[in-house]
């Protein structure tokens, strides 16, 4: 029996033809891009006879697997050599002069093309074209071969010849994989109540090809409940891939345990979990050269044959499996796991990998994407890492550092960085003399990119040279980052202008991410984007690129009763400018909740300074007269920067059993806030302290005035809605289970108000 494989011309020339070593970041990110601009230049340069973007496909059968191949050529033209096929190549650093410059995948790219054109018109020969172009002179160079079809035939061959050991391998692990999944069964007993809604939405969400926003309650069950579906939509041929995004560890490590589950079930899915480049580098500094680093060197040499024996041994490619098959192959752990989830069934990683411009997966090609779905789990945070995304920011201090760095050293650099520092002078003196000062615009700083382009330039000639330092790069690569966000720039974005002692700061602040979002997330099968606080479900549709009329919705009751939580509130003002004022009176409250209470309370706050002060009170008060004097309570307290070390064993404290009180003070939104899941006893008390609002400031300020320039209640989109989430997710730490058991302490009078107490959770009840 003949399997057919599918794949385009470009997946297939880089599996066969890459090699050599990890190039530069400098390189990679800008030196071989194709740019779609320069190309639409090229071809308008085609005669009337000539054709772009040109459809070929091809069929090449090898053993017991027929391969389809299909692409796009950038150009088909009649020159007196005969028809050509062009393939359009752009570059910002120096043009390659001679054809042994030239870039095997390259050619091998354009002579797939050239075959199947060959084929198709009966051709006895074709010419093949590189036409490399320089994007900022526009400056081309070609350079032509003549090649016969039998060489294009042979040459076709060959290469299929080297892509089938993988083809094969993963043609077998599909019949598998598929098998498992006909077999699998929900890894459960039963279904919690709601949990079934859940999956039923998830699966006919991907079936119709729409994007669902779910909000499901805390300890439903909500990662199983997508993922289950989502894998058995893969066995009905509905999906190829899924991608599992979320924004923290914690949350990553649930999915992870999901699949290990489905896996000890008897699931055949090649997974892999994405983890930060600077956390499984194995060099104590991050620099992806081959003279610095030997698993850069040579890496696409060997990661062809490192990817065949992990996914040929290997379902479950966490962490530490990458690394352990990294360090047997001698390859870069984090390019490895890059190529593998390529390959992979599931993917888990964080949203930037779909999202952000700066490190999405390009590789992943249209075709894929129609047969991939994207389950974004705690889809709330989207909102603020998406602004964080399209935003970009440079300071002044990095340019006079770099102009003074590279005097009589690098001239072309030094000047181009002094441009920059005089702009920022200049831009200081038009704030004003005030200490601090700030001004707000809404169109691009045009005189500003003209200049970092020329700084970029200047930088490219000294980073071809190999001739960098980490000064030098990060200010290259802040510019470039800067410049591509300032491509993105539209009435949804502002230009403002911060003065902060000597120092400048300029920043493109993205007010509204819904369209990027849309963009960044078009192609993809469906979309499912759920939290337990996707409240109030309107506003997130709206900021997570969402459309009412389109899109599916669901809202799963919460399965747990009232009487499992007992819900106060205090109405005291805790607002910024009555803090001081009511300090004493909330850690009052504390101790009394303290006093009441046995085993393990959070305590949750707006802020660092508001949490430190609140804790040294708690501290000076003694026991209250109703408190057992033999009781014991003990404090742990959040600090910035905790490593995950610290963080294991602040969570490992709340141990369940716990006969005295242990009070553990954190800030919401932080680390602890989110994700955590302290099932039973270990947590049976929370206090909330104030309702969430972020900090005034200039940012916050601008983004109200934005949503009430379009109509919306600018107030809440900016400060109440991000707040009270805080709020709510501070809030389901609570009750994990059916069988748990919790007081939930609110201080705030605000929580008595319409406009709060409108978006407490119908589960909270009536708070006395």
């Amino acid at each position: 029996m003949t399997t057919t494989v599918k794949l385009s011309v470009r997946a297939l020339v880089e599996y066969a033809y890459r090699s050599g070593d990890i190039e530069t970041g400098f390189r990679s990110a800008t030196s071989l891009t194709e740019g779609t601009r320069t190309h639409q230049q090229i071809q308008k340069q085609y005669g009337e006879q000539d054709a772009k973007e040109v459809y070929v496909s091809a069929e090449i059968a090898c053993e017991d697997l027929l391969f389809v191949i299909d692409g796009r050529c950038d150009g088909l033209l009649q020159t007196d050599q005969g028809l050509t096929v062009d393939e359009i190549k752009s570059f910002s650093g120096r043009l390659p002069s001679l054809m042994e410059e030239t870039y095997p995948v390259h050619w091998a790219q354009a002579q797939c093309y050239a075959y199947m054109v060959a084929k198709d018109r009966e051709l006895e020969s074709m010419c093949v074209q590189l036409t490399y172009v320089q994007v900022d002179s526009g400056e081309s160079r070609q350079f032509v071969r003549t090649m016969t079809m039998t060489e294009l035939e042979q040459f076709l061959h060959e290469m299929v010849t080297r892509y089938y050991p993988y083809a094969s391998m993963k043609s077998r692990h599909v019949e598998r994989r598929d098998a498992s999944i006909k077999q699998l069964g929900f890894p459960f007993q039963s279904y919690r109540e709601g949990q079934r809604k859940l999956a039923a939405s998830v699966y006919h969400t991907i079936a119709d090809k729409r994007k669902l926003f779910a909000k499901a309650p805390t300890g439903i069950g909500k990662t199983m409940s997508t993922l289950f579906p989502a894998v058995k939509a893969i066995g009905e041929g509905l999906l190829q891939r899924i991608f599992y995004l979320t924004a923290r560890t914690t949350t990553r490590t649930a999915a992870e345990e999901a699949l290990e589950m489905l896996r000890e079930g008897g699931l055949q899915l090649h997974a892999v979990t994405l983890t930060a480049k600077d956390k499984v580098c194995f060099k104590d500094e991050v620099r992806c050269t081959a003279e610095f680093c030997e698993y850069a060197k040579g890496y696409y040499d060997r990661v062809g044959g490192a990817l065949l024996d992990m996914l040929g041994h290997e379902t479950r490619m966490t962490r530490d499996v990458i690394e352990r098959y990294a360090r047997k192959h001698q390859v870069c752990p984090f390019e490895f796991s890059l190529d593998a989830a390529y390959a992979a069934d599931a993917v888990v990683c964080d949203y930037n990998y779909i999202f952000d411009p700066r490190v999405n997966l390009k590789r992943l090609f249209e075709e894929q994407k129609r047969q991939t779905a994207l389950l974004v789990d705690e889809a709330h945070n989207l909102v603020d890492r998406a602004r964080e995304m399209y935003s970009a920011e440079l300071r002044k201090a990095d340019f006079l550092e770099l102009q003074r760095a590279s005097k009589n050293v690098r001239p072309l650099v030094h000047q181009s960085a002094k441009a920059v520092n005089h702009y920022f002078i200049a831009l200081r003196k038009s704030i004003g003399e005030d200490a601090d000062g700030e001004a707000v615009e809404r169109e691009l700083p045009e005189q500003l990119l003209d200049l970092l382009e020329s700084l970029v330039s200047a930088a490219e000639q000294q980073l071809i040279t190999g001739d960098t330092d980490a000064l030098l790069s990060d200010v290259y690569f802040g510019c470039q980052h800067f410049l591509r966000i300032a491509k993105l720039y539209d009435e949804r974005y502002v230009t403002y202008i911060e003065k902060e002692r000597n120092d400048v700061r300029i920043k493109l602040f993205c007010l509204d991410p819904s369209h990027l979002l849309r963009q960044y997330a078009k192609g993809y099968r469906a979309q499912i984007l759920f939290s337990a606080t996707l409240s109030p479900l309107p506003y997130f549709r709206d900021m997570l690129g969402g459309d009412a009329e389109t899109d599916y919705t669901v809202v799963i009751p919460s399965p747990f009763s009232p009487e499992q939580l007992d819900v106060r509130i205090e109405r005291l003002s805790t607002r910024y400018q009555d803090r001081e004022r009511t300090m004493n009176q909330v850690a009052g409250l504390l101790r009394g909740m303290a006093g009441r209470h046995q085993g393990n309370i959070f305590v949750f706050f707006p802020s660092y300074a508001y949490m430190n002060g609140v804790y040294e009170r708690f501290m000076d008060q003694g026991l209250e007269e109703h408190e057992p004097r033999d009781k014991e309570v003990r404090t742990l307290i959040q600090r910035s920067n905790m490593s995950e070390e610290e963080r294991e064993a602040f969570l490992a404290a709340f141990a369940p059993g716990n006969r005295d009180t242990l009070v553990g003070f954190a800030v919401m939104g932080g680390i602890f806030s989110e994700g955590i899941d302290l099932v039973g006893d270990r947590l049976t008390g929370v206090a909330i302290i104030g309702v969430g609002l972020p900090q005034v400031g200039l940012e916050r300020n601008i983004i109200k005035d934005y949503f009430d320039r379009q109509g919306k209640n600018g107030f809440e989109y900016a400060y109440v809605f991000p707040g009270m989430n805080k709020v709510l997710q501070a809030g389901g730490r609570l009750i994990r289970s059916e069988s748990d058991r919790g007081a939930l302490l609110l201080i705030d009078d605000r929580y008595a108000q319409p406009q709060y107490a409108r978006l407490l959770p119908p589960e909270w009840g009536n708070p006395n």
